[in-house]
């Protein structure tokens, strides 16, 4: 079968069938700077990475024939030279209608610990995450019944899930598992702050004055949710209302769990690749870096649920001069990876 890369290991059972496999391992590989600062990657115990399974995930992802009318790939919102996000405040289904929530991007998500995933924490694996999109009539508009015999009739995929899980019978559980073993490559590491946090270039004293609003409770005072230097993924992954609004068209994790204290509250983003990644908040409505600043320093809204981290919210923000505001985009863009963005691994 061409398959001599392949570990087997078989135990015949009464149908003298398979009950056991494995294909070549691919542990993932956890960046220097990540190591003894974080907790190892969640890899699930029946979706270990593998070459095999990886390759398959990476081909699915860009493939159109998932969506009802094979025009629409997971790659078509999340597009790896905009940060395996979207350039539009809302990305477009297969109908022409428009999503509500712009695409989040795909960088570092085998460190979620608290496995809440999309803008509201509506899913709570990567695995589960990624069966949504398939079925949902304002993206990809297809049933995964329908993606399932689509997969099994073409020449190539049957053996590409032979190799990756040990069976030529394809369904959705092994489409979203080897999705999900793609995604889980998509680790970035190695921005201009990076570099200079493993002692191999210096930041601009403008950057560095920039990281120095940014940890300053005083001025920025961004590190409450995206975290310290210490911590390199700069989101804490938890939900927060961060004062955009008044009242809420979109409830975020308030709509999940039903609870009105979680209403408007979203996941926060990480502030890696934010070069790439504009327009952002979870309905993009900042077309640029320079508004999301504007807003935590003078256009935050009181709303009941608004973060008590938004201590400044009866002033309107923190008030940064337009030199801090300068410099902390500064500090903000030296956490972009161009190496991520153009890493044919993660390419079609």
């Amino acid at each position: 079968m061409g398959l001599m890369s392949l570990l087997f290991v078989a135990c015949e059972d009464n149908d003298d069938t398979a009950s056991q496999y494995m294909a070549t391992p691919a542990p993932l590989e956890v960046p220097a700077l990540f190591v003894d600062k974080i907790l190892p990657p969640v890899i699930p115990e029946d979706n270990p990475q593998t070459v095999e399974g990886i390759a398959l995930g990476k081909k699915l992802f860009f493939d159109t024939r998932l969506s009802a009318d094979n025009t629409l790939a997971c790659a078509s919102c999340h597009i790896p030279q905009e940060g395996f996000s979207d350039s539009r405040p809302f990305s477009i289904g297969i109908t022409g209608e428009e999503g509500f929530r712009n695409s989040m991007p795909l960088q570092n998500l085998a460190f979620n610990y608290g496995e809440k995933f999309n803008w509201d924490g509506s899913a709570n694996s990567l695995e589960n995450q990624m069966f949504e999109p398939v079925k949902n009539p304002i993206e990809m508009a297809n049933t995964w019944l329908n993606v399932e015999a689509t997969l099994q009739s073409s020449s190539d995929y049957p053996e590409l899930f032979e190799a990756a899980f040990g069976t030529q019978t394809i369904d959705s559980t092994l489409v979203t598992k080897a999705m999900s073993q793609f995604v889980r490559t998509l680790i970035s590491a190695n921005s201009r702050f990076d570099q200079a946090q493993l002692g191999l270039i210096e930041l601009s004293p403008q950057e560095q004055n920039g990281l120095n609003v940014f940890l300053d409770e005083t001025r920025g005072d961004c590190f409450h949710c995206h975290g310290l230097p210490a911590n390199p993924l700069w989101t804490d992954n938890a939900f927060h209302n961060n004062g955009l609004d008044a009242q809420f068209n979109d409830l975020g994790l308030g709509n999940v769990t039903g609870d009105p204290r979680e209403f408007g509250l979203f996941r926060t983003p990480s502030l890696r690749n934010l070069k790439f990644t504009a327009p952002y908040m979870h309905d993009g409505r900042f077309a640029t870096l320079d508004e999301v600043i504007d807003h935590y320093s003078e256009g935050l809204v009181f709303s009941e649920t608004i973060d008590p981290l938004m201590k400044t919210i009866s002033e309107g923000g923190v008030q940064l001069t337009d030199s801090d505001k300068a410099d902390l985009k500064a500090f903000l863009l030296s956490l972009s990876d161009d190496s991520f963005i153009n890493n044919p691994d993660f390419r079609e």
